[in-house]
């Protein structure tokens, strides 16, 4: 092992496009190296970042993204949660596959790799956990059925919290990202003028933005426990 053995390490999980990808190059500029997995997340030449396939919602995904990130880089320093899945529909619409798809990557997907990460983080002495959910958790909006997202990511914020409180004397912290609609490859072209309309600011947010903002938690070691909304002002009203 190099000095790769030193460096801080952050696991992206959702890494191959959009924020996730956004995240990865964000930590190794940071001089993190870096563990990536999404299910098509294709081999990376940088010998400092590792890429992890597999489906989140499978636990085991979560234990191999763990073990790689311990056994090249000896550590764990943040796992940011960014793989979730959104799926519009009115409620009664909902079928059983929408729900064990977005309880499946939303939540399995959150919580084995979070318990390995923690169990690393409680060895070093620190740590920090980051979750993207959305501001539609705090402020439903008629305009988008979300009840799915809302059951999900309102259950992330609140273990975001928990968590906070639970490892507060143990050095490991535990914040949220709470965003509006971000331009990233999800969302389809002809459609970016109706999504900028549901945010008081009139438009989209940019990736860089979500970035900017965990950066900043990354950067922050009195803040713990918040949901950081970034989000065009959706969570304050309309």
């Amino acid at each position: 092992m190099s000095t790769s053995g030193q460096k801080k390490v952050a696991i992206i999980t959702g890494a191959s496009q959009g924020i996730g990808a956004g995240l990865v190059d964000a930590y190794r500029k940071l001089g993190y190296a870096v563990v990536a997995t999404s299910r098509g997340i294709a081999p990376s030449q940088d010998p400092d970042v590792v890429t992890v396939q597999g489906d989140i919602a499978d636990p085991a995904t979560g234990e191999r993204v763990a073990r790689a990130a311990i056994e090249r880089f000896g550590r764990i320093d943040t796992l940011v949660n960014n793989a979730g899945i959104f799926v519009a529909k009115p409620f009664t619409d909902y079928t059983p596959e929408d729900y064990a798809a977005v309880t499946g990557v939303n939540l399995d997907g959150f919580f084995r790799i979070t318990q390995l990460a923690v169990e690393q983080m409680l060895r070093q002495g620190s740590g920090h956990v980051v979750q993207i959910t959305t501001s539609l958790v705090d402020h439903a909006n008629s305009s988008v059925t979300s009840v799915l997202a809302s059951l999900t990511k309102g259950g992330l914020q609140s273990a975001t919290k928990a968590l906070a409180i639970e490892y507060a004397t143990r050095g490991i912290r535990s914040n949220a990202v709470a965003l509006g609609i971000i331009k990233t490859p999800m969302h389809q072209e002809e459609h970016h003028s109706t999504f900028a309309a549901l945010h008081p600011v009139g438009r989209m947010g940019e990736v860089s933005d979500i970035v900017d903002a965990v950066v900043y938690l990354e950067n922050a070691p009195f803040v713990t426990g918040e949901i950081l909304h970034v989000d065009g002002g959706q969570s304050a009203g309309h």
